[in-house]
């Protein structure tokens, strides 16, 4: 239920600007079938977003886009209806949700049209950094602004159900993903290559496969020109940094009258990344929650001096050869080292082509190839000791008959090897897609589509500065008295390294020399590969016959089949593979599976211009799955659209979902990783409890830690291994959507729909967060989760948690979408577009064990990862249109939330701070059209406006949630020409 504040942010956004509005004119090509757009310029009109009411005006498809278009957008972003201005020639189209065409919008799914004149006005660089901007576009994804996103890799989900539950597509095909993340990069489109964005905001699983479970991205990109442009872009924050480069263009050629058609494109993209310590919102960082009238404690409890604790003490060498007892001035601010948002590069290049040889016969063809080198700077490596299964000693623990101890008794030591300097990641990705295929008319209106796609991934990694822990102990004449038993004792022998070429003997209370840094250290190099093998068949016809009563329509069926194959291999450094560096050992993993699936949708017309039933249409969707795996599938999907009268719309969808484990969940490669996460065993983050705290004292004193004065050398990045389970079960559920929508005659222009939708998962496929596993562990609530907890038996310090991919148990997610659109004709020269975008969160309910506890998570933030469920997004934008001159305001609003550990709400006695405020951003951007020049200038963030605070994150913030305020004020320039 919407409370009233909600209820009077709503009727301020829309009242405050009018009745928000706009017209959709979407570039699009008329199609033969369900995905490939078949190559033939009409220029009929607008076209019209899918769930139109059937009225009067036909259903239109516009002429190809040519060229960047930089006046004021006509907003195409609704899945609602939205009455065409242009009469015209009437026209069949296929939108995302059915593989079957219709001329009165009667595709009763929630589908939301983006144009690319909507993208490019932004001024962002990746589709992805705008996808964010959508209230339906989850946080689980990652962006460019995401701090130590190491592979560049921009992913997105819908309803914050996760990157491996919505399907993106090209051009209605599947394409490679990127093998490291188990996602779509949208990094791999160039944005000036896309016509529109059409994003079914329900489930898919029965028209296009497992994936689909949360929705469909489907991008369209330009086909079939007939010129060339080229168009630059730069942008540069208020600051002096994040600068940013684009150069695009692309030709394309008709030949033999019009039958036949060839395009190139390509582009460059440069974006510099930002330091951490540029920002003072984000540096210094704040590790934990900070106790009422407490001080906060900044950075790391592994200082660069190192630590070494012994039975009596917690040490910090001065330098001198004397010691101290560690305290909070000690620790190590990381903010000072670490990128902030990634420096990327990219490149791509694509090949389009078409030749019609008949009506039955048109052979395609579609090459897509992109280049990407992403960097990112962590600071210096953490060393405690190996991670399972590494057989090296899981601590080093110095002896105290060691020469160079002084402090006469065994010392553990914890230290930040800043001798090797700055782990510094570079990613080089290689992916590209390759589709060829015909469609044609078989006869009697039936129309086919076959074709094979062949995609590649190949991720290449290195890593500086990761040590090799082997020849680090050699340096300091450390072995173990039981060679392969990672729990054995250490003993100093300096003739490992005097025996070893290269060793310098080293005193570990003091700083490497720089010859016995480069000795140990190491970087590493580690390889993914994904391969795609695609074929698939699609035949329609729309009209297959005639309801044989009065008022009836007509009866469309299609139906396909498809053969997929996916595979993975992850490739890791040899050295890693043999546990010597100081990540975790890994080995080879790989894998894939096979499905082979057939469909079937049947659409019919019931009543159409009958009393009460302008419209009356309803679809049924099915298809059965036979993996090699997991054996035999059966999905499917009914929806109803009913139209009483032209000006209103009611529609409703049910349908199941079946998601195999893809082949990352199966395969992909276990690593190790620094979790934003607080030790509750900490004497500074025991009592933040509350009424467990005393469970979670004794549960610690169990296994021998005193919580009232024990120091975790994990305050705020515990060590965690994650990666592939391939004992991994499918998943299962159910979606269930209904909706109105009305397009008022005596309001020439306006669109206002309203949309409840509800999401359930069974035994959902997923990982743990280390501090969910942590807690679980301490607080009691479930003790089995103590085996994913791994301490140093010396020290008790914590070694590492496992948080592998796991079926975890269910989710159940609703929400109500509202939407208005108004485009008003002031002057003849004068158009006022307004257009919102209002997404309400109604439940987030999570059961994170198979018959366990649900959690209520609307409303929350998931302070120590930074990600979270608003109540509450808005994306509003007005345009004004003035002849060549076109003026565009959007606005952001993401609500408030409340800081949750994935048990409990952060309560006033454990922290003076307990949530986030809602946050509002601006942009503004200013478009000129002269002759066959486009110019386009603009600001984001117009207010400058700060991420918010967030306690526990490893930038004082939330990259997933806020990433479009990171840079803070930025500023672009960018002209195009057409020729």
């Amino acid at each position: 239920m919407i409370v009233s504040r909600r209820n009077t942010l709503l009727c301020a956004s829309v009242l405050g600007m009018g009745a928000l509005s706009s017209v959709a004119h979407a570039a699009t090509e008329s199609t033969h079938t369900s995905s490939h757009v078949r190559h033939k310029t009409v220029t009929h009109g607008p076209v019209r977003s899918a769930a139109t009411p059937a009225t009067t005006t036909p259903v239109s498809v516009a002429r190809p886009v040519a060229a960047p278009q930089f006046s004021a957008p006509v907003a195409v972003n609704r899945s609602h209806a939205v009455r065409s201005i242009d009469s015209g020639t009437q026209e069949s189209v296929v939108v995302t949700g059915s593989a079957l065409s219709t001329s009165n919008n009667q595709n009763a799914n929630p589908v939301q049209i983006v144009t690319s004149k909507q993208i490019e006005q932004t001024g962002i660089n990746t589709l992805g950094d705008y996808l964010q901007r959508l209230p339906s576009v989850g946080s689980s994804g990652t962006t460019n602004s995401q701090t130590n996103n190491t592979a560049g890799v921009s992913c997105t989900d819908i309803r914050n159900l996760g990157k491996s539950r919505v399907l993106v597509l090209i051009d209605g095909k599947r394409a490679a993903i990127d093998g490291s993340s188990s996602c779509f990069d949208l990094n791999t489109i160039n944005i000036h290559q896309v016509a529109s964005v059409e994003i079914l905001k329900d489930g898919g699983s029965e028209l296009y496969g497992a994936d689909a479970v949360s929705g469909v991205i489907n991008i369209k990109l330009k086909h079939n020109l007939d010129d060339a442009n080229l168009t630059v872009r730069g942008g540069i924050t208020d600051r002096g940094d994040g600068q940013s480069g684009m150069i695009s263009g692309y030709k394309g050629w008709n030949f033999d009258h019009g039958r036949g058609n060839v395009t190139v494109s390509g582009s460059y993209m440069t974006q510099s990344g930002i330091r951490q310590n540029s920002r003072d919102w984000a540096n210094p960082v704040v590790s934990g929650l900070i106790a009422p009238g407490g001080s906060p404690t900044y950075g790391s409890s592994i200082p660069t001096a190192g630590r070494f604790i012994t039975d009596t003490a917690d040490n910090v060498p001065n330098g001198d050869g004397s010691f101290h007892n560690f305290s909070k001035k000690d620790r190590y601010n990381y903010g000072n080292d670490q990128s902030l948002t990634n420096s990327l590069q990219d490149a791509t290049l694509s090949f389009d082509a078409h030749y019609d040889v008949n009506r039955h016969f048109t052979p395609y063809g579609n090459f897509l190839y992109s280049h990407r080198n992403s960097n990112t700077q962590m600071a210096p490596i953490p060393v405690s000791g190996s991670i399972y299964p590494s057989t090296l000693p899981v601590a080093i623990t110095i002896p105290g008959s060691a020469p160079y101890n002084s402090l006469g008794e065994d010392a553990t030591m914890y230290k930040r090897m800043g001798e090797w300097g700055d782990r510094v990641s570079q990613t080089a990705t290689d992916t590209y897609t390759a589709k060829i295929g015909a469609s044609g008319d078989i006869t009697h209106g039936w129309k086919y589509d076959l074709s094979y796609t062949y995609g590649w991934n190949q991720v290449m990694s290195q890593t500086s500065g990761v040590g090799n822990y082997s020849k680090l102990l050699q340096s300091y004449g450390l072995s173990a008295e039981e060679p392969g038993n990672p729990d054995s004792a250490l003993v100093y022998n300096p003739s490992i390294c005097t025996a070893a070429a290269g060793c310098t003997l080293s005193n570990p209370f003091n700083k490497l020399s720089p010859q016995a840094a480069d000795y140990s250290n190491y970087t590493s190099h580690d390889h993914y590969y994904y391969q795609l093998r695609d074929l698939n068949l699609r035949i329609n016809n729309n009209h297959v016959a005639h309801m044989p009563w009065k008022n009836g329509g007509d009866l469309g069926i299609a139906l396909g089949m498809e053969h997929r194959g996916e595979q993975l291999a992850y490739h890791p450094d040899a050295l890693v593979e043999s546990g010597q560096t100081l990540t975790n050992s890994a080995s080879y993993t790989g894998g894939g599976f096979n499905v082979t699936e057939g469909y079937l949708e049947g659409k019919a017309t019931l009543l159409h211009n009958a009393f009460l039933a302008k419209d009356l249409t309803i679809d049924g969707q099915g298809r059965y799955s036979s993996y090699n795996t997991f054996g035999s599938t059966k999905n499917w999907k009914a929806s109803i659209n009913w139209a009483p009268v032209q000006d209103i719309r009611f529609r409703a969808t049910l349908g199941t979902s079946y998601r195999q484990p893809n082949v990352y969940e199966l395969y992909g490669g276990q690593s190790l990783g620094y979790a934003s996460a607080t030790d509750p065993c900490d004497s500074g983050q025991v009592g933040t409890y509350g009424s467990l705290t005393p469970i979670v004292a004794a549960n610690c004193a169990k296994q021998g830690i005193n919580s009232s004065n024990f120091v975790s050398a994990s305050s705020s990045q515990v060590p965690t291994l994650f990666g592939g389970n391939p004992k991994l079960k499918p998943e299962t559920g159910r979606t269930y959507t209904f909706g109105t929508t009305v397009t008022p005659r005596w309001i020439p222009g306006l669109s206002a729909s309203v949309e409840y939708w509800h999401y359930t998962l069974k035994n959902m496929i997923s990982y743990l967060s280390s501090q969910y596993i942590m807690n679980q562990c301490y607080t009691g609530a479930n003790t089995s989760y103590c085996n994913d907890i791994t301490r140093v038996g010396s020290t008790n310090q914590l070694n590492s948690v496992t948080a592998l991919y796991g079926n975890i148990g269910g989710l159940k997610t609703s929400g109500i979408d509202f939407d208005l659109d108004y485009r008003i004709r002031v002057t003849s020269r004068d158009v006022l577009t307004l257009s919102n975008n209002f997404q309400q969160l109604v439940s987030y309910l999570q059961q994170n064990e198979l018959g366990g506890k649900w959690y209520n998570y609307a409303g929350r933030m998931f302070y120590q990862n930074g990600t979270g469920n608003p109540r509450v997004r808005d994306y509003a934008t007005v345009g004004w249109q003035h002849g060549a001159i076109g003026v565009t305001y959007m606005m952001s609003y993401m609500g408030g939330m409340r800081w949750n550990d994935s048990e409990t709400d952060v309560t006033r006695s454990a922290s003076g701070r307990i949530k986030t405020p809602g946050i509002f951003s601006h942009d503004v951007t200013v478009t000129y059209r002269w002759k066959k020049w486009n110019f386009e200038a603009g600001v984001n963030n117009l207010l400058d406006k700060k991420p918010p605070f967030v306690s526990g994150g490893t930038d004082n913030s939330a990259a997933a949630l806020y990433g479009n305020l990171y840079m803070g004020r930025n500023v672009f320039l960018q002209a195009g020409v057409n020729f």
